[in-house]
């Protein structure tokens, strides 16, 4: 239960449902009690008047009798119906109390572990599949709410029931209670056992379900590449093995929560015998009366839903405990990325400086920047030029705090971006990042993803600028046009495109480019590019690109290698040292002269 002990915080937010659905529980139980005492009672008045009923002649005084031992019968009925009515009225209201109950705690449970995702690090979703993250907020939170709904139901209904119908059994004869309750030591210890395979077959599915979902999700995300290199049977066969052990293993844990109930009915079944057995003869003596024979037939009979109901509570809760273990994983991880004590608001102007840093990625252990330095003045224009794997995208990333360097600082305006409040810091910036991601949504609201209240106009305007407004009006729905998920219906350019846009309409004074022009064509390239000089006139921007543009001028041309600068300097500069930037360009030129001859 240790795990579950999280959701405590739930039961004291519905204290008032938690307690109102206890109650009527209690109530209920209290009226369904009554009436095997009333059958009792009818037992013993017709032990006691059978008799004296034979010895009447057939009189008038015999018809008197028989009428009015009719109206007591009649009397006992309608009480007995009376309170089963009260008793199912009150079972209505504890549902009503603890299963609506079980569905706000389901709510509040997914909104907690959402907003725990959101506020995570980049490196966590690096290191979790997505198909992991989706089944712990849909399926484990599923057998969540089964304990905090049925199991706790059903457990104290069982345990009501059974302390309230034990209680009137030693009233009316402990040793009989004694030796009907006595198979019951043996169904705990069968419990006891049980549970603990429930619990280890229970945390086994839960990740085989994990990895059957994230499987699909990859699967499905990418279909086009599986189909392109005729992977579909490797995939078929790929899914069916992680099928097959989610089913073994289920198939598994039904045999074992089989044992439940015909263990139970076996006790069940050997606490009535006994009953009989021990009860008849109690009644030869005289111990006991014909109605309390019946009687504990009755709560015997009344015991058996509640110990059916041990074995699925305890199925329930032992789910349920390996599905919260698996919340508590994620719940428990403290987001790397965090506002420091005393962060503060700031206007940013566009100065920054990287001084002395070093960054190694967690997940893999490669060093991508090493005693790094930077300064980029508030209004430049600044180009990152390298290879792949030099080092680029990771300043763009240290600069929106999606990763903190292990040594050195990122300044921003003379101010330790860690002493800047995240929404503050990120809100000022557009980063365009290079794997560029469009929402199942409309292109509009794609382009003002980050600017909801940006109106029409300025949104056509953010795409003008983009040199994509004439693609978009082109579509038949215009801005309107839903795109597919991720962005599949449009082209590798247009999604680039839509990108931009999404960062130019945020008009701030800083602006990041990861590599956002690669899927675009020279021409289009060339129309953003001098859309961007217009635009960046009085903005600091730092563009990072494999590719060279020469038509843009930049104050600065930094060139990354192993995550050092190794040439920096202006465009006629960095031709003049005949480096790996002159090598890149005079590669550029060629291969735009073979286009142009092709």
């Amino acid at each position: 239960m240790k795990h579950l002990a999280t959701l405590n915080k739930y039961f004291v937010k519905y204290k008032w449902r938690f307690l109102t659905g206890l109650t009527c529980t209690a109530v209920s139980i209290v009226f369904s009690v009554f009436q095997p005492i009333m059958v009792r009672q009818i037992f013993d008045l017709l032990a006691q008047n059978l008799d004296n009923y034979n010895l009447l002649s057939d009189t008038g005084l015999k018809a008197a009798f028989r009428g009015q031992f009719t109206s007591v019968l009649a009397f006992y009925g309608v009480s007995i119906l009376l309170f089963a009515l009260l008793s199912g009225f009150f079972l209505y209201l504890q549902r009503q109390s603890l299963i609506v109950m079980s569905r706000y705690i389901e709510y509040d449970l997914k909104n907690e572990i959402y907003q725990h995702y959101q506020l995570l690090d980049l490196n966590f979703f690096k290191m979790h599949r997505t198909g992991d993250l989706m089944s712990r907020i849909t399926e484990d939170v599923s057998r969540v709410r089964m304990y905090v709904g049925p199991a706790i139901m059903y457990a104290t209904r069982t345990i009501f029931m059974i302390v309230i119908v034990v209680y009137l059994m030693i009233d009316v004869n402990p040793l009989l209670t004694l030796y009907t309750l006595s198979p019951l030591p043996v169904l705990a210890l069968i419990i006891y056992y049980v549970n603990h395979i429930i619990h280890r077959k229970s945390e086994r599915i839960q990740s085989q379900l994990s990895n059957i979902t994230s499987i699909a999700q990859e699967s499905y995300s990418g279909i086009r590449v599986i189909k392109s290199y005729v992977q579909e049977e490797d995939s078929i066969k790929h899914f069916e093995q992680a099928s097959e052990a989610y089913k073994i293993s289920s198939v598994s844990l039904a045999k074992t929560d089989a044992l439940f109930q015909p263990s139970m009915a076996l006790m069940i079944g050997l606490s009535v015998v006994i009953t009989i057995f021990i009860g008849g003869i109690q009644v030869i003596h005289g111990t006991i009366t014909v109605g309390n024979l019946a009687e504990f037939v009755i709560y015997v009979n009344m015991l058996m839903f509640p110990f059916f109901s041990i074995g699925m509570v305890a199925s329930m809760i032992q789910r349920a405990a390996a599905s919260q273990q698996r919340l508590n994983e994620f719940l428990d991880i403290k987001p790397a990325i965090t506002d420091y004590p005393g962060a503060v608001n700031m206007d940013i102007k566009g100065e920054v400086v990287f001084k002395n840093v070093s960054f190694t990625y967690p997940h893999t252990g490669i060093q991508a920047i090493k005693n790094f330095n930077l300064t980029v003045k508030a209004g430049e224009k600044v180009a990152v030029i390298g290879r792949t794997g030099s080092g680029k995208s990771t300043l763009a990333q240290l600069l929106i705090r999606m990763y903190d360097p292990q040594e050195g600082e990122v300044l921003l305006d003379q101010q330790n971006i860690r002493q800047v409040k995240l929404e503050s810091l990120r809100s000022q910036i557009s980063y365009v990042p290079q794997d560029v991601f469009l929402f199942s949504d409309t292109i509009q609201n794609n382009i003002r993803f980050g600017t909801p209240e940006a109106n029409p106009e300025t949104v056509r305007k953010a795409a003008r600028q983009a040199s994509v407004e004439k693609d978009i009006l082109n579509f038949t729905e215009g801005f309107d046009t839903v795109v597919g998920e991720r962005g599949v219906t449009l082209s590798g350019g247009q999604k680039q495109r839509i990108s931009i846009a999404r960062g130019l309409i945020k008009d701030p004074n800083l602006l990041v480019f990861d590599d956002c022009l690669s899927a675009v064509d020279a021409r289009t390239e060339k129309e953003i590019i001098g859309n961007l000089y217009a635009y960046l006139k009085e903005k600091t921007a730092i563009i990072i690109t494999h590719r060279i543009f020469a038509l843009f001028e930049f104050d600065k041309i930094i060139v990354l290698d192993e995550g050092k600068i190794i040439e920096t300097g202006t465009h006629n500069e960095l031709l003049a040292l005949n480096g790996y930037y002159a090598e890149l360009y005079a590669r550029q030129q060629s291969g735009e002269e073979e286009t142009v001859i092709e």
